[in-house]
This record gives C-alpha cells, sequence and structure tokens, in this order.
C-alpha cells in the first residue's frame, strides 16, 4: 500500500515538471473563466433577492397595490377589529389596502385587494368571520369573575375567636 502511494506521489511529480507555458496559460484561462461563471452566479442571486424585496406583499397604500398593474378590487366590512383580520390575511398571503370612509357614521372600511387574490381573499374572510363567531359564544371572563365573587361574598364567614386559655 505504501509503495502504491510513493509511486502516485512521484508520477504527479513528473507530470506537473513536464508542463509547458501552453498547459499554464490554458489552466489558468480555465480558472478565470470559472471566477467570471461564479461572480455572475452570485450577483445574479443578489439581484433575485433585491427583487424580491422591492416587491411589497400584504398590507400596502392603495396606490402600491395599483402600481402593481394587476387589477384591483374592493370590498366593504364594519368592523373595526382590524388587527385579527391582518393576522388571517397575512396567513394567507393576501396583498391587501385598507381605506376609511369617514363619511358614515360609524365609519366603514373599505378593502383593496388584487384580483388574483380574491380566492385567497374570500377564505381569509370565511376564517375570520369564524373567529369573530366563536369569540362572541365564548363567556367572558371578566363576567363569570363578577359571578363567582358576589357568590364568595354570599358564604358566611366563620366566626373565629382568639382569645386563648392560659393555665397554669
Amino acid at each position: 500500500m505504501q509503495e502504491e502511494v510513493e509511486n502516485r506521489t512521484v508520477n504527479l511529480a513528473i507530470t506537473t515538471t513536464k508542463l509547458s507555458f501552453r498547459s499554464l496559460y490554458a489552466a489558468y484561462m480555465k480558472y478565470r473563466r470559472y471566477r467570471s461563471d461564479k461572480k455572475a452566479v452570485k450577483t445574479a442571486k443578489k439581484a433575485q433577492k433585491e427583487k424580491a424585496k422591492s416587491e411589497i406583499h400584504g398590507k400596502q397604500t392603495v396606490k402600491e397595490l395599483v402600481g402593481q398593474n394587476q387589477g384591483v378590487s374592493n370590498m366593504e366590512i364594519a368592523q373595526s377589529d382590524l388587527k385579527g383580520f391582518e393576522k388571517v390575511t397575512q396567513k394567507y398571503g393576501v396583498d391587501y389596502a385598507i381605506r376609511k370612509d369617514p363619511s358614515q357614521n360609524p365609519p366603514r372600511y373599505v378593502v383593496f385587494f388584487k384580483a388574483r387574490d380574491a380566492d385567497a381573499l374570500t377564505a381569509a374572510f370565511k376564517e375570520y368571520s369564524a373567529q369573530v363567531m366563536r369569540k362572541e359564544e365564548r363567556p367572558s371572563v371578566l363576567k363569570q369573575l363578577k359571578k363567582f365573587k358576589a357568590l364568595v361574598a354570599s358564604i358566611p364567614d366563620k366566626v373565629r375567636n382568639k382569645d386563648k386559655e392560659h393555665t397554669l
């Protein structure tokens, strides 16, 4: 085994000593081509990441939404609890913009969204409305606490005697 390794080492040394200028130049050119290809791939990946960052997703202004040239639809919602709605739309990856219509009392909200996101938005609305219905069905913790406080207050207290008898 050791002889075989030594033999290969000697063969490698002999082949490298026989290199000519032409073979060195060819190796150098191949190396430069390899490095330029690596740089091109790296810059392409960097440009792709920057492009992905420049595209805005989720909540945005109406102007940004219209600027994406994908058609915009709108839907009115009367709910003022928009935080829960925003969480659901983020889950479904919907691009949207919310505008408040102050001319009405109570104010109404108009949600603008991309036309291609219509199916995702309807699914998000269904989930959001289901969450709201579940919240309404749940009993209020504060009401239960008040009820239990009243119940505890109605229970008569123990009579405690703190008199101690001392005997010798």
